[in-house]
């Protein structure tokens, strides 16, 4: 079955948490500390810069009312990117599936929130995988019959991580960024790429490695997340090369958006030259499920034809996945 991407969408909401911003915070963090071990400068939060200074987010539950967008609205923004690059209209979608690491509502479903944010009157669930939940929908999709799928599917990972960080926390308040992402998925129409090879595996003996309580705050073994995201990013990478990596096609490097520094060991390991490493972890941080498509999306206008890109992304679980975006001509060659 072949999986096509007709559109792809992002938001990133317009607060932003500087390295200066942190600082400001009094938790023990700098500029330059910042940068030596994570390489991130900003992120994007969906929360107000003064609520997180006066309250360091000591209540998650609060800070979902103080909020100026709801997961919902920050998908809504990336869909309608998505839907404008596809060419068609929301009333054209037939499945809606969400899924990411904290919904705003453990019921209904955020995709539930998300069509109705759209106006959407299709079937709607969450396949939740933390941050490889968009991995994690696409890999359904690919196990389903087409004859049974839509014309067109929505496939949506929406985060506001940053009501789930405690802000006087140094070593996850310098990590996370608020983002969404959708796309425009079809078996039947064809888009600008296919996408190939999906993978998704999980380690669940690590299932106590990162973990956000229900109305609590994030929290990981740092060091022991990092050693695997950068082993199975490595292996999946390479896998994905090994199998479809034609020497007439350009093969570029999306990762998850967990820092820059575990990215730049990646392509260390794995020999990706600079131009074909694609990152906005920099200025937007680690944006959960929506990290790594954020990235494809933000580059959509900059692919050409033949260009392949992996896609490698883990997550709590521990789970892992990737597939590969293969870009075509707009005959489909």
């Amino acid at each position: 079955m072949s999986l096509n991407l007709v559109g792809l969408g992002h938001f990133h909401p317009e607060n932003e948490i500087t390295n200066s911003f942190l600082e400001s915070l009094d938790i023990g963090t700098t500029d330059d500390w910042i940068l030596d071990r994570v390489g991130i400068r900003s992120r994007r939060t969906a929360l107000p810069l003064d609520y997180i200074r006066e309250t360091r987010n000591r209540d998650p539950r609060q800070a979902i009312e103080v909020a100026e967008y709801s997961q919902a609205q920050m998908g809504a923004r990336a869909a309608r990117m998505a839907l404008q690059r596809a060419g068609i209209d929301a009333n054209r979608i037939g499945l809606v599936i969400g899924g990411g690491c904290a919904p705003d509502t453990v019921t209904p479903a955020d995709a539930c929130n998300l069509a109705r944010e759209l106006g959407i009157e299709a079937p709607a669930f969450d396949v939740a995988s933390a941050c490889t939940s968009f991995y994690a929908g696409l890999h359904v999709l690919s196990m389903m019959s087409p004859e049974r799928l839509p014309d067109y599917v929505l496939l949506a990972s929406m985060e506001g991580m940053t009501r789930t960080v405690d802000f006087s926390d140094r070593s996850s308040a310098v990590l996370w960024g608020d983002a969404a992402v959708a796309a425009v998925i079809s078996t039947r129409h064809a888009g600008r790429a296919e996408l190939l090879g999906s993978t998704l595996e999980t380690d669940a003996s690590g299932a106590d490695k990162v973990v956000i309580p229900r109305l609590g705050h994030f929290d990981q073994e740092g060091r022991t997340v990092q050693m695997f995201a950068i082993k199975k990013t490595s292996a999946s990478l390479n896998a994905l090369r090994e199998t479809w990596a034609q020497d007439e096609r350009p093969f570029h490097f999306i990762g998850h958006q967990a820092n820059l520094r575990m990215l730049e060991n990646v392509c260390k390991r794995c020999d990706i030259a600079p131009e074909f490493h694609h990152s906005n972890a920099e200025w937007f941080g680690n944006t959960g499920a929506a990290s790594g498509a954020s990235v494809l999306s933000q580059n959509w206008d900059k692919w050409k034809a033949h260009d392949d890109v992996a896609m490698v992304g883990v997550g709590a679980g521990l789970t892992w996945g990737s597939y590969l975006v293969r870009f075509k001509e707009a005959d489909g060659a």
